[in-house]
């Protein structure tokens, strides 16, 4: 009996020697798996930490308590008016037609601009490749930065560089191609009254062509369609086979005979009228349907538009002078040897017309049509005759 006692005390002694160090083992594998946790969680949350906008500072000297600190905002550009109804600097930009009227439609209800506004006439070229009298316009703008802008609609096959120094440098919108007498002249011109939309500063617009010259200077002629109280768009009722014959029955109920009416297509216009221009979805496909074959639209849209419901306010006549004398579906040119002073008198004062209700002999601001064989001698006589800036 006592050597059984003995035995199980030996067996009890015996597993406690052993049960000890498991015992310790365990302890301390739990002890490391808590450490290798802590350390892991450590190292993310400080990997994290980099990337948030705060920093945990030391614990200061009052209380001990430790304090989130936040780092300063990123300072942010602010945009202003000005800024946000600036023009593009260039007259590039992939807008689709559809895309540039719809933005340049857009128009403040508010009439008064709440900053101070230097009012520009845009001058919209309407060509068919360079410019010929770009000398001779080079001259008529100088020292007059700030109070025009300039817009040139030519084919998309010409891709000549103007120099930087050109004010015509930069200054061709995106275009297509355009036929004479077809609906797609009328495009073009739509197009460049869009783009010279798009700066609020253009208060007066002007279509010009290639084959134009300026009969005064700037000042003159700034001064004269700013202060004018009508538009110049040319309108008149004209019977027989190149007015009322051109008109389509098929326009009608929209467009009647007697609404039908013709004019020159260089016209002038305020930014009121442009902005319906460019906007007219009634009448304008009309004329892209049915003024086809001996019917030209840019001798009629415009002024069956202004007789319709744009008629208030208008001259009823144009400021480009165009001799019609000998006939044809084409005006009279003129070479070099047609430029002379009496010629150029003739052009600035030999009309008679009205002016804000008042007669005045300064009917003609522009003329046509000019070839280039004329350019050298227009830079020699026309800078002193109109008095150019520097001249």
């Amino acid at each position: 009996m006592k050597n059984n006692q003995q035995s199980q005390s030996s067996i009890v002694a015996t597993i406690k020697v052993f049960n000890s160090p498991i015992k310790n083992l365990v302890n301390l594998v739990t002890i490391l798996v808590f450490f290798a946790c802590g350390l892991t969680c450590g190292v993310v949350v400080s990997f994290y930490a980099k990337s948030l906008p705060w920093s945990l500072r030391g614990v200061d000297g009052g209380g001990g308590a430790a304090r989130l600190n936040l780092a300063p905002p990123r300072e942010e550009r602010l945009v202003g008016l000005k800024e946000l109804l600036m023009a593009p600097l260039g007259a590039a930009h992939n807008l689709s037609d559809e895309e540039l009227l719809w933005r340049a439609s857009m128009s403040p209800r508010i009439e008064e601009m709440p900053f101070r506004r230097v009012p520009k006439v845009a001058f919209m070229f309407l060509a068919r490749g360079a410019l010929p009298m770009a000398p001779l316009w080079e001259m008529f703008f100088r020292g007059n930065a700030g109070l025009f802008s300039v817009y040139v609609h030519s084919d998309p096959s010409y891709n000549e560089t103007e120099p930087p120094e050109s004010v015509f440098h930069g200054r061709r919108i995106p275009s297509k191609g355009v036929e004479w007498g077809k609906a797609n002249m009328i495009e073009a011109e739509r197009r460049l009254l869009a783009n010279a939309l798009l700066d609020f500063s253009n208060e007066r617009f002007i279509l010009l062509s290639e084959a134009c010259i300026p009969l005064f200077n700037f000042s003159t002629i700034y001064s004269h369609v700013m202060n004018s109280n009508e538009t110049f768009i040319e309108v008149y009722d004209l019977p027989g086979p190149v007015g009322r014959g051109r008109y389509s029955a098929q326009m009608s109920p929209i467009i009647k005979l007697k609404d039908w009416r013709k004019g020159s297509q260089w016209f002038e216009m305020d930014r009121r009228l442009a902005l319906e221009v460019i906007s007219d979805k009634t009448y304008f496909p009309l004329f892209q349907s049915y003024c086809t074959g001996p019917c030209y639209s840019d001798e009629h849209y415009l002024p069956t538009l202004m007789n319709i419901k744009l008629g208030q306010g208008n001259s009823n006549r144009t400021l480009t002078w165009v001799d019609w004398a000998k006939g044809g579906p084409h005006p009279t040119k003129f070479n070099r040897n047609d430029v002379t002073v009496d010629f150029l008198h003739k052009l600035r004062n030999g009309s008679t017309c009205e002016y804000n209700g008042e007669k005045t002999t300064m009917c003609h601001l522009f003329a046509r049509k000019f070839t280039p064989h004329a350019l050298s001698r227009l830079l020699i006589l026309a800078p002193k005759l109109m008095q150019f800036n520097g001249y």
